[in-house]
């Protein structure tokens, strides 16, 4: 997987991650640590763009759900994986949705695993760079 960082200015700034590939088992971590490096750098507000990313495991959903609790402040285990995991997100389930961290057009299969996993109750999806840019 490649990600790709930009910037863009609305009501705030908001750092872009564009995913890029394949997100699983074999890479989920990197999405993890490079959420960490450009929130300790100061950003707040994050866009996280699917519309590249052809596959998304359930690796890849741990990862995306990390990179939430990052951007809320909250503190992650490291070696939290499978099981543990997947309670940490059910119980993220009644706080609504997340505030500082959206997804943008996730391709047609990328859009079934958030649909099936009832991340889309948990995330912002939009399909529109200025306007999920604007909601923030």
């Amino acid at each position: 997987m490649i990600i790709n960082i930009l910037q863009k200015q609305g009501r705030v700034l908001v750092t872009i991650l564009e995913l890029v590939g394949k997100l699983d088992g074999s890479n989920h971590l990197q999405l993890v640590e490079e959420a960490t490096k450009i929130y300790l750098t100061g950003a707040r507000d994050l866009l996280i763009d699917l519309s590249k990313l052809t596959y998304l495991s359930s690796a890849g959903l741990t990862a995306i759900h990390k990179t939430a609790l990052i951007f809320r402040d909250q503190p992650i285990l490291k070696d939290e994986s499978g099981w543990e995991a997947y309670h940490a997100i059910d119980r993220d389930r009644g706080s609504g949705l997340q505030k500082h961290v959206k997804l943008l057009s996730p391709q047609s299969a990328v859009t079934s695993v958030l649909e099936i996993t009832g991340f889309d109750s948990l995330f912002k999806i939009d399909t529109d760079l200025n306007a999920a840019v604007a909601s923030f």
